[in-house]
Formats: structure tokens, sequence, C-alpha cells
């Protein structure tokens, strides 16, 4: 976190380096104090040996990180068992010296959906909320933009992105632990923003994307990724408990709700790209989650249900420019 001030003038945001001073004080202060899991992560992390790796590549749907020849026999094995030990891996796949993290999500299929439909990454300002271990903003970092901040609130999901960065030293690249809400107001800075994944767990959609949008320069890309209902009918899906077993789902819009909150938030040339209805072949149990998976979650006998009832898994890629 700290590294991030050190580079905050060539970023240009010297007028915000007191409120990033005191929040990363904060949250160093919290992780130092950690209990229960987030101290057992933080431990697995200070554990895990510093390793300088003779090959990386972001290009490719794998990250990969070395190779298995740069480390001792011993050296791998306990590069595994501390890797073993930050599971889940939901984002991925990884190579990190030879170690495969078949992560639950093959996160290059989304990529690839999305890619070549943004704009050219080379020199932008990038933000990723919910950035996870980081698998998408490694993917952004190939292309050469000025810089790539992640947002990612989950203690488990932070470390691990921490442990693959302790093999980087990435100088553009970097994730602080905490949600949107918290991001000290950069008004009109970022040139592109990424939210996938995220904007149906909020309770509050509009005021989320009126808070991205003003964290946007004029004409910067929002690439929005959510839960969508396969209609044009102005029809929104609020489940009773629980969509897909998960309790904090909210709201999940039809296709052209969705653009109306777009627009309701001061954003415009609003274009959907991709529908697509979630697969086993993208989402699926492996040995690095140790938990259900979207197999689970669907209803046996009706697949294109969840086991709740309601309409299963299908996911759009939203493009919109900051107005």
């Amino acid at each position: 976190m700290e590294k991030f001030l050190e580079h905050i003038e060539k970023f240009k945001l010297r007028h915000c380096h007191a409120e990033f001073e005191a929040l990363i004080h904060t949250k160093r202060e919290f992780l130092n104090q950690a209990k229960g899991n987030l101290l057992k992560f933080r431990q697995v992390f200070e554990k895990i040996q510093d390793h300088i790796p003779s090959v990386i590549d972001f290009k490719n749907w794998v990250v990969t990180i070395g190779t298995p020849e740069d480390l001792s026999p011993e050296e791998s094995k306990q590069l595994y068992q501390g890797l073993d030990q930050l599971c889940p891996w939901r984002k991925g796949p990884f190579e990190l010296f030879g170690i495969r993290i078949d992560s639950e999500w093959q996160s290059w299929m989304k990529w690839e959906r999305l890619l070549p439909h943004i704009k050219n990454l080379k020199g932008r300002r990038i933000m990723d909320i919910g950035s996870s271990n980081g698998y998408y903003m490694f993917r952004a970092a190939a292309h050469a933009p000025l810089m790539v901040m992640g947002l990612e609130p989950q203690s488990y999901f932070y470390f691990q992105y921490l442990v693959i960065q302790k093999f980087l030293n990435q100088d553009n690249v970097f994730c602080l632990p905490i949600s949107h809400d918290e991001w000290p107001k950069t008004a009109r800075y970022f040139d592109t923003v990424f939210c996938m994944g995220v904007l149906y767990h909020r309770p509050s959609p509009v005021e989320m994307l009126r808070s991205i949008h003003e964290s946007m320069k004029k004409g910067g890309e929002l690439v929005l990724e959510n839960l969508v209902l396969e209609t044009r009918q102005n029809l929104c899906l609020f489940p009773e408990d629980r969509y897909a077993k998960m309790r904090n789902v909210y709201f999940i819009p039809d296709l052209l709700v969705m653009e109306s909150w777009l627009y309701r938030a001061g954003f415009k040339n609003i274009q959907c790209v991709d529908v697509t209805r979630t697969s086993m072949e993208e989402q699926r149990k492996t040995r690095w989650i140790q938990t259900e998976s979207l197999k689970d979650f669907l209803d046996p006998d009706d697949p294109d249900k969840t086991v709740e009832g309601y309409p299963g898994p299908v996911r759009a890629i939203f493009l919109a420019e900051a107005g």
C-alpha cells in the first residue's frame, strides 16, 4: 500500500496525498492487528519467500510468473503449501513457478469477450472495482497503462494479490483493501473503470454508478459486467432471500433497465456488447476452491433455473462513456 504513495506525484494525485496517507495508515493498522482468518492469511503471506521469476507473461490466458526451474524442490513445495492455504482461488488461472492454480472461474473467457470492444488501455489510468486477486489487473497491465488501481475489501483475495505482486514488483499495478465507498474523491480522474460482478451486490445500484461516474474523466470508459435478465421489458428481479445460494444479491435488471440506470447516472453512448449464460465450463469446482460452485447453484432438474427457481445466471457486458 505504501508503495502507491511513493508514486502519487507521477499519477498526479498529490492533492489527495493526505487523504491517501490517512487511509493507508488506517488499513495498515487494521492488518497489523489482525485476528482469526485475517491473521492466518497475513501469516501465510509473510511466510512465502520472495523469488525472482525468469519469465513474466500477462498476455496469455494463464497469467504466468516464473518457471519450475527457478525454484528448488523444497522451495516449490513451500510455495505450493502457501498458495493452498490461501484458498479459495476464484479468479485465474495462474501459473506460479510451474504451480498451476486452476481457479473456479476461467476468467480469460470474460476477458476475451470484452477485450475486442474496449478502448486501447495504453497510457490510461484504470480502476478495477472488486479486483479479487488481480487477474484482470495483470491482464490489463499487458497493454501498458499508466496505472492500474484495484479495490478489494475481501482479505483472502487481497492477500492472494499480495503474494502474486511479491514476485513482480510492478510499479504501475496497485491494490488497496477497501471498497469503492472508501476511495477518496479523485474527481474526474480515471480513463477506464472496470466494475464486473459487483453491482448486483449493492442495494443502491444507481447511487454506485453515479459515484463511479464522478471518479471518471469526461469521455472515460466504464466496462460494466453484471447479472441480467435476457429481456428488454423494463423488468428487474429482486430475490426474496437468496439467488444461486448468494445472500447479498439485490437487483438483477433486464437489459433496458441497466441502460436506464447508466443513463440516469450520467453516462452516454451506452452499448451492450455481450450477453452470455454462465456455463459449467467457465465456472466450476476445482481443488483450488474447496467449496460449492455453479453446478450446486442450479436446479438439478432444470439447469436453466437456480435452486431457488429464479432464471439461471446470465451476464452482460456494457460499455458506457462518462458525460
